[in-house]
């Protein structure tokens, strides 16, 4: 059994002030990377973070883990591959890999996790609060073949 994964890759460009002083993209850096991943996968999909903000709803991070496997550069481009392996319309997970852009090498693994709440704090259900919403984050997950 394979998995397809309906979400395309985000690209990213190693910026100078990304590194440190070796020219190495500090460790911080991957968890923004995972985040702009993950904007640009809701938006292939037509999820707008704005429009959710703005309808009530925000998405915190629950947990965030990042396994180093190399090293990125300065003006180094990555590939940042984005997979949703849970959603249940209350808690939404993903894995991400970053792998370089010209040899394929993979950089870093990792993972996170979200909830969505209300404007007061309060946890929802995508599936019964924003059910076009929550049909979009379904199409989202990895399909097994």
């Amino acid at each position: 059994m394979s998995e397809k994964n309906p979400i395309k890759p985000y690209t990213h460009h190693a910026k100078y002030y990304e590194t440190d002083q070796m020219g190495i993209v500090h460790h911080s850096n991957y968890i923004r990377w995972m985040e702009e991943a993950r904007m640009d996968a809701m938006n292939q999909f037509g999820i707008s973070y704005r429009r959710m903000e703005e309808s009530g709803i925000i998405s915190p991070v629950v947990s965030v883990s990042c396994q180093y496997k190399s090293m990125v550069h300065f003006d180094d481009t990555v590939q940042i591959q984005a997979k949703v392996v849970k959603y249940n319309g209350v808690r939404l997970d993903l894995e991400y890999e970053v792998t370089d852009s010209t040899t394929g090498e993979l950089r870093t693994r990792g993972t996170s996790t979200h909830c969505f709440l209300d404007r007061e704090g309060r946890v929802i259900s995508l599936k019964r609060d924003q059910p076009e919403v929550h049909e979009r984050f379904r199409q989202m997950l990895v399909r097994r073949d």
